[in-house]
């Protein structure tokens, strides 16, 4: 079986290096969720403590509403858009839902009369509340809490190691 150069078989480790670098979670990636939930939201890594956070609070159900609400935007299918608003209103929206989210009830209403000829943007006004929701209130406790904080001291004593 031929080798490679030695000075291939170098750079192939440096590029798998540098991958498998990007796909690591960093001191500075972490700092920056700290500056917005957008952020926040935008980080792989990012999302998913947070999301892990608010299961721990047993309060995740905003985060799994906006999530759901991102991916139903980008459905092109009619049939599909109609059946998966159906979905997001029995799971999120209905009162006494699995998992409800706190909207007002005007804001639910609307919902349940724009979820009968379904668009891309019928579920925008609860998206936003719950947003703000979530930006007020879980996003400054997720900051103080015990998981970020950990997270952030042992990434920065690895990056004083390294």
């Amino acid at each position: 079986m031929p080798t490679e150069p030695p000075d291939t078989q170098l750079f192939i480790m440096d590029r798998d290096d540098r991958q498998r670098n990007k796909n690591m979670l960093s001191l500075e990636d972490t700092q920056q969720w700290s500056q917005s939930l957008e952020r926040l939201l935008e980080s792989k890594y990012g999302l998913a403590t947070f999301r892990n956070f608010l299961k721990s609070e047993y309060s995740d159900e905003n985060i799994e509403f906006w999530l759901t609400c991102e991916d139903y935007k980008k459905i092109k299918s009619s049939f599909r858009m109609s059946s998966r608003a159906k979905k997001i209103y029995e799971q999120f929206i209905k009162a006494e839902s699995p998992k409800e989210i706190n909207i007002d009830y005007h804001t639910r209403e609307q919902i349940k009369r724009n979820v009968k000829t379904p668009t891309m943007h019928c579920f925008d006004d609860a998206q936003k509340i719950v947003y703000g929701l979530m930006e007020r209130d879980s996003y400054p406790r997720f900051l103080r809490s015990d998981i970020y904080r950990t997270l952030l001291e042992n990434l920065a004593a690895d990056a004083t190691k390294g």
